[in-house]
């Protein structure tokens, strides 16, 4: 992965700190700038939602740094911000269910470490904040595709949470002259993403159910729709946020996504193919609380002011996806 650069100024003079680097998303990031030779990536994580296994590969490379700790502590976000030119902002406890049942563990994780990580930044002179937000934003909002500018209610605590952040960044933005930018994203797949635990993301529960001959759950009836998102197509955005000099960019949040719309039931057709197993039924149960129905992004605004290009559709990052899995069971 990772054989385009996305960037064309040099990385080489950046210390870029990610948060949640042992997650999906963040260790991508982490893996594309080490590839392209930034000059220091410091990592924080608690392991609370990653793993150990995502950061492995880079522990013995010389520009990596990492720090053990919860963005719930103050004087962690203070410590993991010292000499940083550039934050973005992975970390969070990221399920809609989990978000239900736990809710005051959520809000500390992804309210109070949201705050933490700001003020660190703002205290430390960091002025580029790039943070992850959520499609889930748009709640009961029924238009599709999605804009940036039109929000329903919120229909989870995670959902809620996200809506802070953004919220919380407008106001940080004008207080302490900072730069945000914040990112809507829809359904992100792709390689290191966990089947393991209650709330795992759907695609790798699909991709490992087919490929081990277990039984395959769908929420609902199936025809549900997402824009679901190759992780590449992610870390391309966020290095270009973390690196533009459009003053029009920043201060702002945006989709996330490829602009395409697929059902839950025609994702698991694609999954049960890529594996090999093209008769394999799934089995529906209720739908889940807290979800929405359907869900579309319109890219047009990152296009336009970030230079966003996605260059993964979502059948050729279900390929690869599914690959990286094969690889996974075939040792």
């Amino acid at each position: 992965m990772y054989a385009t650069a996305y960037h064309t100024t040099s990385l080489e003079d950046k210390t870029i700190l990610i948060t949640g680097a042992a997650g999906f998303i963040g260790s991508n990031l982490v893996e594309y700038l080490l590839k392209y030779k930034v000059g220091k990536v410091i990592v924080l994580d608690n392991f609370l939602t990653g793993y150990r296994s995502n950061v492995t590969p880079f522990l013995d490379h010389p520009n990596y740094e990492f720090i053990e700790g919860d963005i719930r502590d103050l004087e962690v976000c203070m410590k993991a911000c010292e000499g940083v030119d550039i934050v973005c902002h992975q970390a969070a406890m990221g399920s809609v269910p989990r978000s239900i049942k736990e809710p005051y563990a959520t809000t500390g994780h992804n309210v109070d470490g949201f705050v933490n990580m700001a003020f660190a930044a703002h205290q430390h002179g960091i002025k580029r904040f790039v943070y992850a937000s959520s499609s889930s934003v748009y709640g009961d909002e029924p238009n599709l595709p999605k804009v940036e500018h039109r929000i329903g209610k919120p229909l989870s605590p995670y959902a809620i949470t996200k809506l802070s952040n953004e919220l919380f960044a407008e106001n940080f933005g004008r207080l302490y002259d900072m730069e945000f930018i914040g990112f809507r994203y829809f359904n992100v797949f792709g390689p290191r993403q966990s089947p393991k635990g209650a709330y795992a993301a759907v695609i790798p529960l699909f991709a490992e159910a087919c490929m081990n001959d277990k039984e395959v759950f769908i929420n609902g009836d199936g025809g549900q729709t997402r824009d679901f998102t190759f992780v590449e197509n992610v870390v391309q955005i966020n290095i270009k946020a973390m690196l533009t000099n459009n003053p029009e960019a920043v201060n702002q949040v945006y989709n996330v996504g490829c602009g395409g719309r697929y059902t839950v039931q025609e994702l698991f057709e694609g999954v049960r193919e890529a594996a090999g197993v093209p008769e394999k039924e799934a089995i529906h149960r209720a739908p889940r609380a807290g979800d929405i129905r359907d869900s579309q992004a319109d890219i047009s605004k990152a296009r336009k002011l970030l230079g966003y290009d996605p260059q993964f559709d979502f059948k050729e990052g279900l390929k690869i996806t599914v690959d990286y899995f094969k690889d996974l069971v075939l040792g």
